[in-house]
């Protein structure tokens, strides 16, 4: 293993512990490519490892590329180039790319994607409220979702420019139900958070997308609903990941306890000029047109 790789993921196991993810999830060093570039000094943040990920990333040499989501996620028999997204990984692993996954870890953690979507909620003064775990809190390091309470309500249209405002979108689906109410409580869960959410008693439940009758259940028993779109609650998070990374990085270089580097790790790696790079070719798979 290269000693970025290496460094890498006792970063980002810094960041977001891959205990916190969730017991179905698949986390950590996906792919170890056995034939490390030891020239590469880029580092590749993406959400989705697609095929278009996977030209940019080949483009310049690259340890390792942090793909959010799991490239595999379903048992497998085979890997083989006839499987777009294997033969993604087959490549990656044959130009000397390593790649990881933090995917619910990072959802889990305070300061992580969940916390940054709280943030948008709040709004831009940051208004005076609390923010809780929602779902099982997994000692002092976090949970799978989080739930803000606001100390003054607010209308709906008020939080979904909120919403907008943060996410950087011009449109969210909203569920209204049939009683209209002004908005104390607002469970949060990156992704697809249906399963989370359900029967969470929030005044809003905003997520990236719920089944269609998850989402007739919830305003049903009285609940606004706020779907933005899976990816678009997670991309604007790699920026934030990029510079914890960076400082993450900075602290193991100091770092001389004995779950860091070693002392000639510690002065190898800090030789790199490491190029921590947000893909420019991730993108939310679905346009509206």
């Amino acid at each position: 293993m290269s000693i970025v790789v290496k460094s890498v993921c006792k970063a980002l196991e810094r960041i977001a512990p891959l205990r916190l993810a969730e017991s179905w999830d698949k986390v950590g060093l996906i792919i170890e490519s056995p034939v490390p570039r030891f020239d590469a000094k880029r580092v590749v943040l993406t959400i989705d490892l697609t095929t278009a990920v996977l030209e940019e990333t080949l483009k310049v040499p690259t340890a390792l590329v942090i793909t959010y989501h799991p490239p595999l996620f379903q048992p497998i028999t085979s890997l083989t180039l006839a499987n777009p997204l294997q033969a993604s990984l087959l490549k990656l692993s044959a130009a000397g790319t390593s790649v990881f996954c933090p995917h619910s870890s990072l959802d889990a953690t305070w300061g992580g994607i969940n916390d940054w979507l709280a943030e948008g909620i709040m709004g831009p003064q940051k208004a005076t409220g609390k923010v809780d775990i929602l779902g099982e809190v997994k000692g002092e390091a976090g949970g799978a979702g989080r739930i803000v309470t606001l100390d003054e309500p607010i209308p709906i249209e008020e939080l979904v420019q909120r919403v907008k405002k943060h996410l950087l979108l011009s449109q969210v689906d909203v569920g209204r139900p049939l009683v209209q109410k002004s908005i104390k409580s607002v469970a949060i869960c990156a992704g697809a958070g249906g399963s989370l959410l359900s029967g969470v008693d929030a005044d809003v439940y905003f997520t990236g997308e719920m089944q269609h009758h998850e989402v007739l259940g919830a305003v049903a028993r009285g609940r606004y609903v706020i779907l933005c779109g899976h990816t678009n609650t997670e991309r604007g998070y790699l920026p934030i990941l990029a510079k914890k990374l960076l400082d993450a990085l900075s602290e193991l270089v100091r770092d001389e306890s004995p779950d860091g580097l070693s002392l000639e790790e510690r002065i190898e790696i800090g030789k790199y000029q490491l190029d921590i790079h947000i893909s420019e070719a991730d993108r939310h798979p679905l346009d509206r047109m």
